[in-house]
């Protein structure tokens, strides 16, 4: 957006002027002229204040002498340094007028960097406080960063963890424990001779067996927690996964059961072996470890049906409505919980739904329109009569009704108007762009008339030729926040090391999607609140509603079930793929 400030200062000659009127006693009544006329212009705005001067006799035009002087030499010392966009003009007014008047405008120059050029406006008046947006920005970003989140994000994934390395070595630890000497009364009775006790402890052929099929079980567990539990956690929700849990805890009962009659059976062998009953061997401990093995196992695979096959069939379609622009999109969803849904939800905003831009929310008014529109009102000084003020207002009011009547023509030929230009700028692009990339030819170990140049050194090169025309359709769409010059420059020099064509180069400037192509969206936490009148852990179902929301971008979310779809065979006769020719006097045939 074009933009230019304008300064207004008094000049040297009213500030010398209200000096010899204070030291000669002129006061305040003495008399002058002040107004200040506030003008705007497509870019921007600017403010000119003038401010009269109190004097006269030869002092007065010694002062305005002096003043023109002052002026000429600082324009003249000044104007090696400016640029010819950086000007300051002085405006003097009738000489013959007893209130002369010079007025000092400044013009500044246009920002002409590549990032971020728009005011804010708030309605805070103390320099130290921050608006709205702000304070949510800086709430989210304390919420992403603190030690409550960190706990929240990481002691589900640490509990899963450590429980999974507890039931994983559990069956080692059974089968080693005896070996090591631990459990000695199982194995130690008054009636067992040495010889007994060494065989209750031998590994027979078969008990190899049981080792060797225990050990590929623990491997095909390993591979199979591995690739179903031991992955990055995609979101942090607000509530208990329930089938999570479920598996959770279906690993804690069967490990804290398998431990107990662990225990108790071989505290108790002794004592089995008075009572008559069967010594407990080391082969009986290796068969009992690998059917916990095997209770694992069937975990898992209750794990894989509840938490990756669940929700592969479609059952509901969702239609996702983003506010304040109303970009839509529509998708089939399984069986899954709200949250879960919502998860899913970002997870296809990020990729599918183009950038929203705030900045285009207001389509810009073309010149030829803003010279129309006036924003000035005009009033009767003078007096009128009560039938002329009465015809005033009753016209007036026509006009207010003929202008809303016709705001939808206006919409149209604004909009109309901003594709046009668009597009123009979009043409002007392209070609800048392809005429920039002919100047750029790789050498393959060939001789070359100049020195040759790397890939940064040849986008640095070809660049100015196509920087006026990027920026002007960066500025017009409304990029100008998103894409620094930095990188740029780099994008261009990736596109030249890698032969790229003049499209490849303006496809990021020229497509707006999808969202995770803005650098400011790449976080590595992203912070949502999502708002539903149901429990958030309960699944989905017909007519479930729920609301996405982050800063100023809102995502609705409906749900939709299904219909079932009744098809029917239908059989078509053979006998009635029969033709007749029909011949007439005026057909071709």
């Amino acid at each position: 957006m074009d933009t230019e400030s304008v300064k207004s200062e008094h000049s040297g000659r009213s500030r010398r002027s209200r000096n010899q009127n204070a030291s000669s006693g002129t006061g305040p009544g003495a008399g002058g002229l002040a107004g200040s006329v506030v003008g705007g212009n497509s870019g921007g705005g600017g403010s000119f204040s003038s401010t009269p001067t109190i004097g006269g006799g030869s002092h007065h035009h010694r002062d305005r002498d002096r003043t023109r002087h002052s002026h000429r030499s600082n324009k003249s010392k000044r104007g090696g340094d400016m640029a010819p966009f950086q000007t300051s003009v002085n405006l003097t007014g009738d000489e013959n007028r007893d209130g002369q008047e010079i007025i000092e405008v400044q013009i500044l120059p246009q920002d002409e960097n590549w990032g971020e050029n728009t005011t804010a406006v708030t309605g805070n008046t103390s320099e130290q406080s921050i608006s709205m947006e702000d304070v949510n920005k800086i709430w989210h970003r304390e919420n992403e960063s603190g030690l409550g989140f960190a706990c929240r994000r990481y002691v589900e994934s640490i509990f899963s963890l450590v429980l999974g390395f507890v039931a994983f070595f559990s069956p080692v630890a059974m089968v080693m424990l005896p070996k090591l000497g631990f459990f000695t009364s199982a194995f130690d009775h008054g009636d067992l001779t040495p010889t007994d006790k060494a065989k209750l402890l031998a590994c027979s052929s078969e008990c190899k067996g049981l080792l060797v099929s225990l050990t590929a079980r623990l491997i095909l567990l390993a591979l199979g927690t591995w690739a179903l539990f031991l992955r990055r956690s995609v979101a942090t929700m607000p509530r208990i996964f329930l089938f999570r849990a479920t598996v959770l805890l279906l690993i804690v009962v069967s490990t804290f059961s398998y431990w107990l009659f662990y225990i108790v059976q071989v505290t108790n062998g002794s004592k089995i072996i008075v009572e008559g009953g069967e010594a407990i061997t080391y082969k009986s401990l290796v068969a009992y470890a690998t059917n916990f093995v095997d209770t694992l196992l069937f975990i898992h695979y209750i794990a894989v049906v509840l938490l990756e096959l669940r929700h592969q069939e479609p059952v509901y379609y969702i239609k996702v409505i983003r506010s304040p622009d109303g970009v839509s999109k529509s998708y089939c969803i399984g069986q899954l919980s709200i949250q879960r849904a919502a998860v899913w939800v970002l997870q296809r905003y990020y990729v599918d739904f183009s950038i929203y831009n705030p900045y285009l929310e207001r389509i810009p008014v073309s010149k030829s329109q803003r010279k129309h529109s006036s924003s000035f009102k005009y009033y009767e000084v003078d007096g009128a009569n009560p039938s002329q003020q009465q015809s005033q207002s009753r016209a007036v009011l026509a006009a207010n009704a003929r202008r809303r009547d016709s705001s939808h023509n206006e919409r149209f030929y604004e909009e109309h108007e901003y594709e046009r230009r668009v597009k123009k700028r979009r043409a002007r692009l392209i070609t800048a762009a392809e005429e920039a990339f002919t100047h750029i030819k790789r050498i393959h170990n060939e001789p070359a008339p100049a020195i040759p140049l790397d890939p940064t050194e040849a986008a640095q090169a070809v660049f100015p030729s196509m920087a006026r025309a990027l920026q002007k359709f960066l500025r017009v769409t409304r990029q100008q926040p998103r894409h620094t010059f930095e990188s740029i420059l780099k994008h261009l020099s990736n596109c030249l090391k890698h032969d790229l064509s003049p499209r490849a180069f303006l496809e990021p400037y020229l497509t707006e999607s999808p969202v995770l192509q803005n650098e400011k969206e790449r976080r590595s936490v992203q912070s949502w609140s999502l708002v539903c009148e149901e429990l958030l852990s309960r699944p989905i179902s017909n007519e479930t509603t729920f609301q996405l929301i982050q800063c100023d971008v809102s995502l609705i979310v409906t749900v939709h079930r299904l219909p079932h779809f009744n098809v029917s065979e239908e059989v078509v006769d053979p006998k009635s793929n029969k033709f007749v020719l029909k011949l007439n006097s005026e057909t071709s045939v």
